[in-house]
């Protein structure tokens, strides 16, 4: 079929535009899948400022909490509130590896509803947490805590969940959350200074990546009264280290 040569012309272009367009979708499909499969670079946050990280919040006070200090980063909940404050990655592509923070968990008042957490989060049932405070009078007396001791709950939120606590004393501490692959799913260790505490078989892979958390949040399951004192963790640093 012959077309007349205007016609021609603009299918040509047509044509040339389609190829473009396919071309393109092509490139950003194959970035796409590139950028899925590529493994997280190893990172070391040591909080001489924030780049990387973002601040949040879930309550209903508007005031950054989360404050820089000689190279530390302090997180605080003010008495008698329900403050919930948090740093947490920009990013939200960590898998598989070891998650570290260095935290200091501080003397808490008696039965504050207050937690220091380090943890890792993609979505409310796919969150795996090292949540540290005063704890309540039942789980403290079962553990046999003393005064200067404090209650590190290791939990999965969900698929499955799980929260097992165990007794720590106040100060400086390595948390680490160590993950590998089992049967195409995450196998948890949680660690406290070097020492696996708990490990657990998840119901979910590498099809779930994480942001890293540190947090200071007044919440009702870990004490038995609303915090009657200022509480505050103070974050070192925290590093991700990437092995399958």
């Amino acid at each position: 079929m012959q077309y007349p040569a205007d016609e021609y012309f603009l299918r040509d272009d047509y044509l040339t535009l389609l190829l473009i367009c396919i071309c393109g979708i092509c490139f950003a499909q194959q970035q796409t899948n590139d950028i899925s499969t590529k493994n997280p670079p190893n990172k070391e946050w040591n909080f001489n400022n924030l780049d990387g990280w973002k601040y949040g919040h879930q309550d209903n006070n508007p005031d950054n909490q989360c404050i820089l200090e000689n190279g530390y980063l302090r997180i605080f909940t003010r008495a008698n509130s329900v403050d919930r404050k948090k740093v947490h990655t920009v990013e939200r592509i960590y898998t598989t590896g070891r998650y570290t923070w260095r935290t200091h968990i501080p003397q808490m008042g008696i039965g504050d509803q207050c937690s220091v957490g380090s943890w890792i989060y993609h979505d409310d049932q796919h969150e795996l947490d090292f949540e540290v405070g005063y704890g309540k009078d039942t789980v403290r007396k079962e553990l046999n805590a003393a005064p200067n001791e404090m209650i590190a709950y290791m939990t999965s939120q969900a698929y499955p969940f799980s929260s097992v606590p165990v007794v720590i004393k106040t100060g400086w501490h390595l948390f680490e959350i160590d993950l590998t692959l089992k049967n195409g799913n995450y196998y948890i260790t949680w660690l406290i200074d070097n020492e696996p505490k708990h490990e657990l078989q998840l119901e979910f892979g590498k099809d779930i990546a994480f942001h890293i958390f540190c947090s200071v949040e007044n919440l009702k399951f870990i004490g038995d009264q609303p915090a009657q004192q200022e509480n505050s963790g103070l974050f070192d640093f925290v590093r991700y280290t990437y092995h399958d």
